[in-house]
């Protein structure tokens, strides 16, 4: 007999055995592999994309920075000193110090207003990107899955919202208001910037209510509001929160665009686009006052935009 086979022996359906391989490793061995759900699978893909990682860790700063602007800086972003510190320049040697970045036109720490700005700025993006997703996402799973005349109507007053320019309907909203709060603001942003999230919850629905798992819970009785929530939503919310992260960053730049035209947040709010508004007058001789502000709307503008590519590219099978 062959010395190769003299070290196997037979087991009792057929397979061969190799001796010291214990029953542990065997099973390991044959065991099938767990099968991952899609948010699972696209979790195991984003914590491996580097993309996602930098764009999450300087979120996280931007956010910490919003919610504890004191672990940043103890000074005040509204006192303002002409005499000795008007349109001081930036001292770069003194990190995370009050003259860091230099003073603007009133004499204000440009650093401290930077820090205590990501607040207004970041709340007004977080609270209108949840407003306008759960407004978007009911609308557009009830005319999806209804059809007929409650799919019409909702299309089209879908259509009349879509069609108006963001920016210039919300200018026309805010004028209409004299004092314009953060909260004023917010809800006239959320107003009009619902529609594209309706118009993919819709699309996302008219496919997923089609499927057998839906078909069977009608047969079964389930109620309309069971296979909306339980069946539908957790299968058609994927494209909505890829729409919705990419906004997010959209949201940050229209706050500041409205306050630097002067009709979104004024003084005395804290707010990066109301530094913008108030520096633009000293481009030519310190030009700092404009462009430090601008790079922290662009820095943090450019993560939310970088988190929503990673989350769409994970969450879409198509372009793994």
């Amino acid at each position: 007999m062959p010395e190769t086979l003299k070290d196997t022996e037979t087991t009792k359906d057929g397979t061969a055995a190799v001796p010291g391989a214990t029953a542990a490793t065997m099973a390991a061995s044959t065991k099938p592999e767990k099968a991952r759900s899609l948010w699972s699978d696209a979790w195991h893909d984003l914590r491996r994309n580097p993309l996602f990682v930098a764009s999450a860790i300087l979120i996280t700063i931007l956010v910490v920075m919003a919610a504890f602007p004191q672990l940043f800086t103890g000074a005040d972003p509204r006192y303002a000193d002409l005499a000795n510190h008007y349109l001081q320049k930036p001292n770069w040697s003194h990190v995370f110090k009050e003259d860091w970045f230099g003073y603007d036109v009133q004499g204000r720490s440009i650093y401290a207003r930077v820090i205590h700005g990501a607040r207004n700025s970041i709340l007004v993006a977080l609270v209108v990107t949840a407003l306008v997703t759960v407004i978007g996402t009911a609308t557009g799973m009830i005319a999806g899955y209804f059809g007929g005349l409650i799919d019409t109507l909702l299309s089209r007053v879908t259509d009349i919202f879509f069609a108006v320019p963001f920016t210039l309907g919300a200018m026309v909203v805010l004028t209409s208001f004299e004092e314009r709060s953060v909260w004023v603001v917010i809800l006239a942003l959320a107003f009009l910037g619902w529609t594209q999230i309706a118009r993919v919850a819709r699309g996302s629905v008219l496919t997923i209510k089609q499927a057998d798992y839906v078909m069977a819970a009608k047969a079964l009785g389930a109620s309309t509001s069971r296979i909306l929530l339980r069946h539908i939503l957790p299968n058609a919310i994927a494209p909505v929160i890829v729409v919705a992260t990419i906004s997010l960053g959209g949201y940050i730049g229209s706050e500041a665009t409205l306050s630097f035209l002067g009709i979104g947040l004024a003084e005395p709010a804290v707010s990066w686009g109301v530094d913008i508004s108030s520096g633009q007058e000293q481009l030519r001789n310190a030009a700092f006052v404009l462009i430090i502000p601008s790079i922290m709307v662009s820095i943090t503008v450019l993560a939310f935009i970088m988190l929503g590519d990673a989350v769409r590219n994970a969450l879409d099978p198509k372009l793994r």
